[in-house]
């Protein structure tokens, strides 16, 4: 078994709370900018991509908070992705938190891969 190793990206997105969390706990919102399809079918979700499909366990979910995933195939290891939404005390200004697990030699594409979709994310909210 291959370790992964856990990373943490912070997005600072112009969108309130509401919105986003809707976008990041939803089928529908998740297919918008996350896969090509999602559907889910109580705390599954089946995310779909070109040919490939994956399916993930909703671990936990915190309206307007959080929302943490499993993927199936992880099952037996410790690794997960989570969404989590914070808001500057101050400022009020909302960043997107994502914590996910990656092997060592895709650590950057992992990064990657991130960036481009919590960008397809801004787009869609109008966020850029």
């Amino acid at each position: 078994m291959t370790t992964k190793t856990k990373f943490e990206l912070e997005f600072p997105i112009h969108a309130s709370t509401y919105m986003l969390f809707q976008y990041i706990s939803t089928a529908s919102g998740l297919a918008e900018w996350f896969a090509d399809n999602v559907n889910s079918r109580g705390d599954v979700f089946v995310f779909i991509w070109d040919d490939a499909e994956e399916r993930a366990k909703l671990l936990s979910k915190k309206n307007e908070e959080r929302v943490k995933f499993q993927w199936l195939e992880d099952e037996n290891e410790v690794c997960y992705f989570e969404m989590r939404l914070q808001v500057d005390e101050i400022t009020k200004d909302v960043s997107l938190i994502v914590t996910d697990f990656a092997e060592e030699d895709e650590l950057e594409e992992a990064k990657m891969i991130w960036e481009n979709q919590i960008s397809a994310l801004k787009h869609i909210l109008g966020a850029v």
